[in-house]
């Protein structure tokens, strides 16, 4: 699958906040840091996610716990960790007619956790490729599969920051981007990104349920 770009790793790279990025072919590809595009399962149209996902819910992480520790016997990290995060699902927006499982009030998904060095037991923030890392105190726009024992999101482009019930505002890749930020990461994007992401920036719910609908029709 060819690597795409999310608008919001432009916004921070326009913003300042990340230290430097790698350019390659493809163009902007990656902010240090937060790692490359993890596309588990097509997520970058409509289409995507109406033919993939189980679901389309706005939900915010309401709680959080420390889970899957990895131990290091050598080098400078002692282990790292994993949260597992529970979500209040604030609203449903689109469901497939056959879902692999339904989804209630609240769910739980396992989300990048933290890094801990060995000399100092510092506290370094993990984050998912190019993607939220899914903190409490934020609101989410999530494509959800259940796959195995648990929800999963399609990948990178099917976790969009959605506060204020605004598409591309709010956590991602640890920091936060304001309107500003999103504004001219979508001024400066490749013009090539058809990406239901980049449709949606700086848009509500009701522009989402129509992209799914008009996708479903197809």
């Amino acid at each position: 699958m060819r690597r795409t770009t999310s608008v919001v790793a432009l916004c921070l790279a326009l913003a300042g906040i990340a230290g430097g990025v790698f350019v390659g072919s493809a163009g902007l590809d990656t902010v240090v840091g937060c790692g490359v595009p993890d596309h588990t399962y097509p997520d970058q149209t409509a289409r995507d996610w109406v033919t993939q996902a189980d679901h389309v819910v706005v939900a915010s992480p309401v709680h959080q716990e420390d889970t899957g520790r990895r131990d290091y016997t050598k080098g400078p990290v002692r282990y790292d960790l994993d949260r597992k995060v529970t979500f209040r699902a604030d609203r449903l927006l689109w469901s497939t007619g056959r879902p692999r499982q339904s989804l209630g009030r609240s769910f739980d998904m396992v989300a990048p956790g933290w890094r801990v060095l060995r000399q100092s037991d510092t506290r370094i923030k993990r984050t998912a490729g190019d993607a939220p890392r899914l903190e409490t105190g934020h609101t989410y726009l999530l494509a959800l599969r259940w796959s195995g024992d648990g929800w999963v999101v399609l990948g990178e482009g099917a976790s969009v920051p959605f506060d204020e019930h605004t598409a591309g505002r709010g956590e991602w890749c640890g920091r936060v981007l304001s309107k500003d930020d999103v504004a001219r990461g979508e001024l400066f994007s490749r013009s090539d990104d058809h990406s239901l992401e980049k449709a949606l920036l700086g848009q509500d719910e009701q522009a989402v349920v129509r992209a799914l609908a008009r996708a479903g029709r197809k």
